[in-house]
């Protein structure tokens, strides 16, 4: 089982998290249509690399983060400090008008 070092919660076990994949991987910057390979490739092909592998990680059973690390795809050590990449924020609630509370203490 991995330990996986959350920046915000400290070292957790693997079952705390989902794995998000390889990192750093970006849409083409071409507009391309819905069918194109470009888009194929984009959502289905990943390296799978023997070494070091640059990876993402969501603290889902913690404080709900992202997070993104290198990690040994020989050794599963983790070879650099995690990066946060993210934050799931909940719905917003709508703005207060001008003045007044939405919620009066009285």
């Amino acid at each position: 089982m991995l330990l996986i070092p959350c920046p915000w919660c400290g070292p957790r076990e693997e079952e705390e998290f989902r794995s998000g994949g390889e990192a750093g991987v970006t849409l083409p910057a071409q507009d391309v249509e819905a069918g194109s390979s470009l888009v194929a490739s984009y959502l289905f092909f990943r390296s799978n690399p023997k070494g070091l592998f640059h990876e993402r990680w969501y603290h889902a059973h913690g404080c709900r983060r992202w997070l993104s690390i290198q990690r040994s795809t020989i050794t599963h050590e983790f070879e650099s400090e995690p990066v946060a990449i993210g934050r799931f924020a909940p719905p917003r609630l709508p703005t207060e008008p001008a003045g007044e509370p939405l919620v009066s203490g009285r």
